[in-house]
Order: C-alpha cells, then sequence, then structure tokens
C-alpha cells in the first residue's frame, strides 16, 4: 500500500549498496558519507552491505530489497562508469518498473560545475520498483556528495514542494498503532 506523505517529513527505511572491487568497511568513504548523510537528514538506515561489481549479486541484493516490505529507497555508489566492469546500472535497469531519467540528466548537468566533461562518463540512474527508489551514483565521495546535496535530499523529503517522491513509496510499518472501533 502505498500512502502520501506530501506535507511534513516523514523518515524513510533507506539501504545502501557499495559497489566496489577494493573497497571495504574501513575505506568505503563514498558509502560513509551517504549513511551520514541520511541519518542527518532523519532518515533510518535499514541495510548497508559493498559487493564485488557483479551484475547478478547486485540485481539479486537489489530485488530483494525492493521486495522487502521495509526498504522504501535505495542509494547505490559504484560501478556507473564505462570500465569492463562498471554494471550497476545494467543489473538494477531490468528491475524498475518506471525509469527517472529527470535523474541522470540532473546529477550530470550539477557534475558538470565540479567535472567538466568528463561528467558524460556518468551512467547515474534512478528508478521506481514495488514502491521503492533507487538511486545510483558514481562511486566517488564527491559524486554522492552532489548527488545527495542536489538532488535526492529533497526527492526523499515529503516536505519538499512543488513535488518529491515520498507519496510514491510503499508504506512502513513504523510501530504506530491507530485505534480500532468496537464493532
Amino acid at each position: 500500500m502505498v500512502k502520501n506523505y506530501s506535507e511534513t517529513f516523514r523518515p524513510l527505511q533507506i539501504a545502501v549498496l557499495t559497489v566496489s572491487d577494493s573497497r571495504n568497511e574501513d575505506t568505503d568513504t563514498s558509502g560513509k558519507l551517504l549513511v551520514d548523510k541520511l541519518g542527518e537528514a532523519g532518515h533510518a538506515l535499514a541495510e548497508k552491505q559493498i559487493l564485488k561489481d557483479d551484475l547478478y549479486k547486485i540485481r539479486a541484493l537489489v530485488a530483494n530489497w525492493i521486495a522487502s516490505d521495509n526498504i522504501q529507497a535505495v542509494l547505490i555508489t559504484g560501478g556507473t562508469g564505462f570500465t569492463g566492469r562498471d554494471s550497476t546500472p545494467q543489473a538494477v535497469m531490468p528491475l524498475f518498473d518506471t525509469v527517472v531519467d529527470g535523474y541522470g540528466e540532473l546529477f550530470r548537468q550539477i557534475s558538470h560545475e565540479d567535472i567538466g566533461s568528463s561528467t558524460v562518463q556518468s551512467r547515474a540512474v534512478a528508478g521506481l520498483a514495488n514502491g521503492t527508489i533507487v538511486f545510483c551514483m558514481p562511486g566517488s565521495t564527491n559524486a554522492c556528495r552532489t548527488a545527495w546535496d542536489g538532488i535526492i535530499r529533497e526527492q526523499l523529503d515529503a516536505s519538499h514542494k512543488p513535488c518529491n517522491f515520498v507519496g510514491r513509496l510503499k508504506a512502513v510499518d513504523d510501530g504506530e498503532c491507530e485505534s480500532r472501533e468496537a464493532g
């Protein structure tokens, strides 16, 4: 069931995935930045993982998160470039019910201010699947900061006007009880 929380901030359950053949928990500065940013914004970390750049392992994990009743957003850092090992877009795009074309376009526009024409090598993508929003961004810490500060933070905030994604996301049982009428 999708609920519309269009008026006030509503904390979301967010999963973070770092796709990297070389990073671990000690060296994952991009994943750590995203965890810190979502926490500062008032959201909750549902799960965090680091996976090697393997199309099928990425797809399987993200599919499980999308199917989960307790995850409303997924942030993926890494695997969006043009090397032979970069497979994040190919892994997740078949899972999307709807591609959010504007995310990649806006990310590259904002990135151009920092890195110039090199931004054309970013395959940042986003999509909606089963009431879950998935944002994929490059693996650099600066790219994650650009994506969060310039796009994602506002789009995961129900109070952001004129629109945001929160009303399109699945509801998560947050422990609140509704009274029942005796009948």
